[in-house]
């Protein structure tokens, strides 16, 4: 292991780990909802299906690399509160939030939710052969398709309430604006779908996540200022002039992934990633390492965000693996310089940051909740430490 690795896999198993075992609800399942930036847990917090299924997701993988029987352990743990209290047999879907004892409290579906349930349960099938995790990521597979995805347009939905009637999108809509499209589902599918294709081999999958990969480079993709857009309307037309660093740099490396399970690298294909990674690193890496939120209308918004920092370096030492530009993996070793410095919470009981402002002021939220969960966190040390560099 080089230096960055050893000093990330410390900061997994001996920070970041540990605090999410405390969380772990023996009495009501899965992990408890929210603890405050005070560093208070609320045994009451609400369990949001996107939580619920990063956490699965974040424990399969930690027992994938690490072979730790206390990981299977919390994994198998969630699968149940999962598989009984958070998909809806009756309708198909997983809910958007449950209550703290796993009753149900917003009963919508939103395309976003469906697609980390197929990640985390892909996952979760990865490293038991459970055939029964595997046919529910199938059952929300066909429930996005079928009930989640506009032929016509070629997109995926949004939101929708619990007998999948469309809603209006409030919960992947920002900026003032309410999209009908947004780039953040397409990629969270795209990287559900790659999961999911990788232990199941269905050729009608096969043939979805294709087409995917086609529509971020025909219509979301920007083929000029290699920006990715963000939110469109029903017809695909940009709402807003809106830039986010951080989904950009992701999907750099998450649309290598997918080319990489489908076996389809094309040059078009692969000039997009390179391109993508090569334009935030020109455009989004702040004097000190750090990387920047977004760009709204030309205006920079510069608090330093801990999933931002944290997709960079995969997304930088993707770059670099690629490419074999030193530039990449140095501005990695910077991003992690800078995180580990401010983004990393030195509170006793702390794990990370929501985000810290352009002087490293932190952010007054939430370490732990429906969104800010161990995903990109244990994901960006799994992958630095499992890749060739």
């Amino acid at each position: 292991m080089n230096k960055l690795q050893k000093e990330v896999k410390q900061e997994l198993v001996e920070h970041i780990v540990p605090f999410w075992l405390k969380l772990k609800d023996d009495d009501f399942g899965s992990f408890y909802g929210e603890v405050g930036f005070d560093l208070n847990m609320n045994r009451h917090g609400e369990k949001g299906g996107i939580a619920t299924s990063r956490i699965l997701w974040s424990f399969s993988s930690l027992y994938k690399v690490l072979k730790e029987e206390k990981y299977l352990e919390c994994a198998k743990h969630v699968y149940t509160f999962f598989k009984e209290k958070l998909f809806d047999y009756e309708k198909e879907g997983i809910y958007w939030m449950l209550n703290y004892d796993g009753s149900p409290k917003d009963t919508k579906k939103h395309v976003y939710a469906q697609a980390f349930g197929i990640y985390a349960l892909s996952e979760y099938y990865r490293i038991t052969r459970d055939r029964e995790a595997l046919d529910i990521a199938i059952r929300l597979y066909n429930a996005i398709e079928t009930k989640g995805f506009n032929s016509e347009s070629q997109a995926y939905g949004e939101e929708y309430d619990r007998n999948w009637v469309k809603m209006e999108n409030i919960e992947l809509s920002e900026n003032n604006i309410i999209a009908e499209i947004t780039t953040n589902t397409h990629l969270h599918v795209l990287e559900a779908y790659t999961n999911l294709y990788d232990v199941w081999k269905d050729a009608g999958l096969e043939e979805r996540l294709k087409k995917l990969v086609n529509t971020f480079y025909t219509k979301i993709y920007d083929h000029d200022t290699h920006f990715l857009k963000v939110f469109f309307d029903k017809d695909w037309n940009v709402l807003i002039d809106l830039q986010s660093y951080g989904h950009d740099i992701e999907a750099s490396w998450l649309l290598d992934r997918a080319l990489d399970v489908l076996g389809m690298h094309e040059d078009r294909y692969d000039r997009m990633v390179a391109d993508i990674a090569e334009n935030i690193w020109k455009t989004a890496i702040n004097a000190d390492g750090s990387l920047a939120e977004e760009c709204e209308n030309g205006v920079v918004r510069n608090n330093r965000v801990w999933w931002c920092q944290a997709e960079a370096v995969v997304g930088f030492v993707n770059a670099y693996q690629r490419t074999g530009n030193e530039k990449y993996l140095k501005t990695a070793e910077r991003l992690w310089d800078y995180t580990k410095e401010h983004i990393v919470d030195k509170r006793e009981n702390g794990e990370w940051l929501w985000a810290v402002d352009k002087d490293n002021v932190p952010v007054k939220r939430e370490v732990s909740g429906p969104w800010k969960t161990p995903y990109h966190n244990v994901r960006f040390c799994l992958e630095i430490m499992t890749r060739d560099f």
